[in-house]
C-alpha cells in the first residue's frame, strides 16, 4: 500500500538519522533509518532481516532530533514513543519503508515547529 503521501496531514521535517524500534523496551530493538518524522508520526526505512511488522502493530521506537534552543549545530534531544503501523512499503531488496502514528504526539514548541517549517521549505528548494 503506498498511500502514505495522501495520508500525510502536516509538514514533516525530512531527516535522515538513527532510529531503534521494537515490540517494547524488553525486547531487543531493530535498527533502522529515519526518513521523516512530524507531530503525528514519522516515518523509516529498515531491512527485513527476520524483523515482520505488519500493519496495525504497536512499536516503541527511540529517535534523536536536533535541538533548536542552542547554537550548536550537532546537539540533538532523544525521543520515545508508541505508535501503531499505519502503512508498510517494500522499497528494495528486503528493504521497506513504514509509517507510524504515534500514540501521543510530539510537542514541538513554536519555535521548533518554526525551524521544522524552515528545513522542510528549503529541503523542497
Amino acid at each position: 500500500m503506498d498511500s502514505n503521501a495522501e495520508n500525510r496531514q502536516e509538514r514533516r521535517f525530512t531527516y535522515r538519522w538513527p532510529i531503534w524500534f521494537g515490540q517494547d523496551r524488553t525486547q531487543t530493538a531493530s535498527f533502522g533509518i529515519m526518513e521523516d518524522v512530524s507531530n503525528g508520526g514519522i516515518a523509516f526505512t529498515y531491512v527485513d532481516s527476520a524483523v515482520p511488522l505488519q500493519e496495525g502493530q504497536t512499536l516503541m521506537v527511540r529517535f534523536s532530533l536536533p535541538r533548536f534552543d542552542t547554537p550548536d549545530p550537532k546537539a540533538t534531544i532523544g525521543v520515545a514513543r508508541t505508535g501503531h503501523i499505519r502503512w508498510i512499503t517494500a522499497v528494495g531488496n528486503d528493504v521497506y519503508q513504514v509509517g507510524l502514528q504515534f500514540d501521543t504526539p510530539l510537542s514541538l514548541q513554536p519555535a521548533e515547529e518554526a525551524a521544522l517549517t524552515a528545513a522542510c521549505r528549503d529541503a523542497a528548494l
